[in-house]
């Protein structure tokens, strides 16, 4: 078992519920203070986890400016009140920010048991085949 520090714990429940807003403010069609709750408690959770400092180095570095400005330009849309458009920017930078984990993560979900055979059908293994193998997805 992974030992975590209180500060880290907190970070699991901020980011956790900042990703349950930002569903459920997507569930009801947009809501736009759910989305801004949910983005804070994300990016501030998201800091708890890894810390300040490596938070900054994530997402301040060079190469992954393109991607910084678009996840953070759509939080900052959010805010001021235009959700539809700032989940989009939002999603297209998380996915360029995150685009080195995705075969990490997929080859990781392709050994859950129920999932990973839910993985192999025909139609999804194509697909999940694209985003594990991609290291470039713009």
């Amino acid at each position: 078992m992974i030992s975590l520090t209180d500060s880290q714990k907190i970070g699991m429940g901020l980011t956790g519920f900042g990703v349950f807003f930002l569903f459920f403010g997507m569930m009801l069609f947009f809501d736009k203070a759910l989305l801004a709750i949910g983005n804070i408690l994300f990016v501030s959770g998201l800091s708890f986890v890894i810390g300040l400092e490596r938070t900054f180095r994530f997402f301040f570095q060079r190469h992954k400016a393109k991607a910084t400005s678009f996840f953070l330009g759509g939080v900052l849309v959010v805010l001021i009140g235009w959700p539809i458009i700032g989940v989009v920017l939002e999603i297209y930078g998380f996915f360029l920010l995150f685009r080195g984990f995705f075969p990490v993560a997929v080859g990781f979900i392709r050994r859950v048991p129920v999932i990973g055979s839910l993985l192999s059908l025909p139609g999804i293994s194509t697909l999940v085949d694209k985003i594990g193998e991609s290291n470039n997805m713009v």
